[in-house]
């Protein structure tokens, strides 16, 4: 089941608000207070329906309604709530004392819209309108491939002759291309020679096939 109207529209007037129902409108608030809207109109001697009863109160007869034009310092403080707020008119009308939520939203529609566009800002997010989206990138990778010799056993370096960097070492060695079978006279293969290690630092036995 649905909320029950608030009145009965077929016993209600419409249309525009006349003198005397601001009136007696301003005159009832005054003594008693807001109160329901429901039961308002009934007790304020008003052929109105309580919602609008309560939109021509917050929108025109409240003392505290600011009249007139917006002025810079509001249409700033607009802008700025709502790239925070988005279209929470109620919430930004809570930060403008003497606005309403239903003047800022028609004066956002009419006015600092266009003003943005005009600027070229997008007014929905409030960036540059030919501002290219910014993709998320992977950190560049360092593809950069080394080559090193072969490293050694901890236990197997006290027999072998330390490589320096002004020994001579061949480019098949470096690579693991030559091994002890073959008569090179560089540093490394020497050293693998004399310890029994191939490319990778493995074992020439662990490699042969039995």
């Amino acid at each position: 089941m649905g909320r029950s109207p608030c009145c009965e529209k077929a016993h209600t007037n419409k249309g525009a608000w006349t003198k005397e129902e601001d009136h007696r409108l301003i005159s009832y608030i005054r003594a008693h207070g807001e109160g329901c809207w429901r039961s308002l109109p009934k007790a304020a001697g008003l052929l109105r329906c309580g919602k609008s009863c309560r939109l021509r109160w917050i929108n025109y007869l409240r003392p505290d309604l600011k009249r007139g034009n917006f002025s810079l310092e509001e249409d700033q403080l607009i802008i700025k709530l709502h790239s925070l707020l988005g279209n929470k008119w109620s919430l930004i009308a809570g930060r403008l004392p003497g606005r309403t939520d239903n003047e800022i939203k028609n004066y956002w529609n009419t006015h600092i819209r266009r003003k943005l566009l005009s600027r070229g800002i997008d007014p929905a997010t409030h960036r540059p309108l030919n501002d290219d989206k910014v993709l998320e990138r992977c950190p560049d990778l360092n593809l950069e491939l080394t080559i090193s010799p072969p490293r050694q056993p901890q236990s197997d370096q006290h027999h072998l002759k330390p490589v320096g960097r002004n020994s001579n070492l061949c480019f098949a060695c470096s690579l693991g291309l030559q091994n002890s079978k073959d008569h090179c006279s560089c540093a490394l293969n020497t050293a693998n020679a004399a310890s029994g290690h191939d490319f990778l630092a493995l074992k020439t036995s662990v490699l042969e096939m039995k």
